[in-house]
């Protein structure tokens, strides 16, 4: 059972910055890929931004250039750095893991991220 914690939501004006962090209880952090999803009112959970084991990344177009995915495997966490925000990416930020050994997947609990115009 993987444990995901995540921190660093808040409000913020748009165009500022927020730095979302997620610490996981595995100590085998290296063989998890992490990910991060956000939803929205009224709307489905959506994928944000992955990055593999091996720290291979892939995001969402609407977050490209804006935001940036990055893991410690020494502190087993994953980071999401989120620049120039606007009011269209506030939701609740789920940090998510896929265990590649077992196949099981793991969720936080959430983080609220606003963002005001």
């Amino acid at each position: 059972q993987v444990q995901l914690v995540e921190s660093g939501g808040g409000l913020v004006q748009a165009g500022g910055s927020l730095r979302l962090s997620c610490a996981a209880s595995e100590t085998a952090f290296n063989v998890l890929n992490m990910g991060w999803y956000r939803q929205a009112p009224g709307n489905q959970r959506e994928l944000v931004a992955q990055i593999t084991s091996g720290s291979g990344t892939n995001y969402v177009d609407s977050v490209k250039g804006r935001f940036t995915i990055s893991r410690d495997n020494a502190k087993k966490t994953v980071y999401l750095q989120m620049n120039s925000l606007k009011p269209e990416d506030t939701g609740v930020y789920y940090c998510n893991a896929l265990n590649l050994l077992s196949g099981y997947t793991y969720w936080g609990q959430g983080t609220q991220v606003t963002v005001s115009s």
